[in-house]
């Protein structure tokens, strides 16, 4: 367990490129982040490597960079965004427009850009770098309850999940572009949950999640032919055990050689639960069809290049069991030394450099 908080914890996000790193985010206005030992937790850890300390108000979200190593996003109830290089702990930029409490944020494909829903039922489309807002989805949905959102991969569109006005269940589909009118929209049903979506890249697919009912829709999506975007209903998953939250596992985790194609971890009351999703197929040697390269563990670039502008795609890697597999060595997270231990090192210099001129001049020796 991880025990460094003083209020409690209301987000966690892992960082995609180091196994053992996650990071908190707390009602003390905190966000920390951990290593979680070799072979998991087995003692309690209440020393973190890293504080970031700059909100004034309780850390709502938290989401990490899809591209750049160690750069994550923050979301607080003082109605602000920061983006962090936990590398260093420092804040890269803060985005301060928003006047109500934001509901949600996810960052685009290659992490050139992030999208915020708010209360005041606005859609704003952010440059992450700069922390600007490019455009802004005025009224994305006429319900009041909380709206959801993701990206869909390199198709450069954005799902909005809301309610009508009627507390008809429905989402979205915007045009980043061009945010005059929806690209799709689709109507679910009248239901009190709120939707949480999740996008396969690999498949094309839609995974719609009610929280409070627990069951999921899952469309495909295509733009074949004319590049018009298409939304095909597959099926969906029931269940009357109703879901608090809903977690998307990578492609890396689900099981290949059983044509598992998706894994969603189901929050309930008293346990997390594994939705798992098949293609019913025999065969037994591995699915190309299924299983394009999916985005690996090596960060296309570093903090430090995405700040200065590099813009690059996720790096992919092949889930063929028989393919020869480059094997990458795993990175060392170093956190960055804190002021007080760097005062400590100082001193012990200085003592030392001091140490060393009084042997120098006790044997008539020049320290000049």
């Amino acid at each position: 367990m991880l025990t460094g908080h003083s209020a409690p914890v209301l987000d966690f996000e892992f960082n995609p490129f180091h196994d053992n790193l996650i990071s908190s985010a707390g009602e003390d206005n905190i966000i920390k982040v951990w290593s979680i030992p070799e072979g998991g937790l087995k003692t309690n850890v209440t020393q973190s490597l890293i504080d970031l300390h700059g909100h004034s108000k309780k850390v709502t979200l938290l989401r990490a960079h899809p591209t750049a190593e160690n750069i994550l996003a923050s979301v607080s109830g003082d109605f602000s965004v920061k983006i962090w290089d936990i590398g260093s702990a420092s804040e890269v930029n803060t985005l301060s427009e928003h006047t109500d409490l934001i509901q949600d944020i996810v960052w685009d494909y290659r992490g050139n850009q992030y999208a915020t829903s708010c209360k005041d039922k606005h859609i704003r489309l952010v440059d992450a770098r700069i922390g600007q807002i490019c455009n802004t989805i005025e009224t994305a949905h006429d319900g009041a309850k909380s709206v959801k959102l993701t990206y869909l991969g390199n198709h450069d569109k954005l799902v909005s999940t809301g309610f009508t006005r009627q507390s008809q269940r429905q989402f979205k589909i915007w045009d980043p572009r061009n945010v005059s009118v929806e690209v799709a929209k689709v109507d679910i049903d009248q239901a009190a949950g709120v939707i949480m979506p999740f996008y396969d890249q690999d498949t094309n697919i839609l995974y719609l999640a009610g929280k409070g009912d627990g069951n999921v829709r899952y469309y495909e999506l295509t733009s074949e032919g004319s590049g018009e975007l298409h939304v095909f209903p597959l099926s969906d998953f029931r269940s009357s055990v109703s879901a608090k939250g809903m977690a998307w596992v990578p492609k890396r985790g689900v099981n290949i050689m059983a044509c598992e194609t998706a894994r969603l971890l189901k929050l309930t009351t008293n346990s997390v639960e594994p939705l798992s999703f098949f293609v019913p197929r025999k065969s037994e040697s591995f699915q190309e069809d299924l299983y394009p390269e999916t985005a690996s563990i090596v960060p296309a670039h570093s903090a430090s290049e995405w700040i200065n502008g590099s813009d690059k795609a996720p790096n992919l890697m092949s889930l063929d069991p028989s393919a020869q597999i480059k094997v990458v060595q795993k990175k060392t997270f170093e956190a960055p030394k804190s002021a007080i231990v760097l005062q400590k090192e100082l001193d012990e210099a200085n003592k030392r450099i001091k140490d060393l001129e009084g042997r120098l001049a006790a044997a008539g020796l020049s320290t000049a």
